[in-house]
């Protein structure tokens, strides 16, 4: 790390994921590795297309995707009550791998492996409403600091957040740490709000990007 990152470092690095959607997948999958290269200890938060979208006209296909969110994001919540903070990013991962990588949509036993790969009793794990005050409190703690004309991922660096960062495939790498250090020096600035460009791919989530060696093209 330079003299500089080390400056910039946060004490605190937030990221709220919806488990299907696959841009937050993406985006998780980046920031673990700069988590493992820096040491970060990430804070992994909940927030859920479902309740984002709530009253809102939307495509049929889209609409459809809803109750499968607010399913999984009740499901990491109610995880979480059962076994605290530290079983959520494994039960992450173990949601991710099926539902991304392997494009299942059988969610009984995926969720019920998930469960069992991440350490979690199912029997403590229930996908009721009982949690609900949890998870939209975890949901409204993202909207409250980055609005609510976004949607997942959403990643805060101390008290700064930002929709994004969207890639496509996750930077490894020498990659995945400039990026995360460009996040950083960009929430250092008071007045700094957005950049955007189109997107011009889907989700890679077998490609690796190859580092590069910083030269322009």
């Amino acid at each position: 790390m330079t003299d500089e990152a080390q400056q910039q470092a946060p004490q605190r690095v937030r990221m709220w994921f919806d488990p299907t959607c696959p841009w937050a997948w993406m985006t998780s999958r980046w920031l673990g590795e700069v988590a493992e290269a820096r040491g970060l200890a990430v804070d992994w938060q909940v927030m859920s297309l479902a309740v984002l979208n709530e009253g809102r006209d939307l495509p049929e296909a889209y609409a459809k995707r809803m109750p499968r969110s607010m399913r999984l994001t009740r499901l990491v919540t109610a995880a979480r009550a059962a076994g605290g903070d530290a079983v959520v990013k494994p039960l992450y991962d173990a949601l991710g791998e099926r539902i991304h990588h392997q494009g299942r949509k059988d969610d009984d036993a995926l969720i019920a492996e998930a469960l069992a790969e991440a350490g979690v009793d199912a029997s403590l794990v229930q996908e009721t409403d009982e949690h609900d005050a949890s998870l939209r409190a975890s949901h409204q703690v993202a909207i409250d600091l980055v609005g609510d004309d976004v949607g997942t991922p959403v990643i805060a660096v101390d008290d700064v957040a930002f929709f994004g960062p969207v890639v496509s495939p996750a930077p490894k790498g020498a990659d995945a740490l400039r990026l995360f250090d460009g996040i950083v020096a960009a929430a250092s600035i008071d007045g700094f709000f957005e950049l955007k460009r189109s997107r011009t791919r889907d989700p890679q989530f077998d490609v690796e990007m190859s580092p590069s060696d910083g030269g322009s093209a």
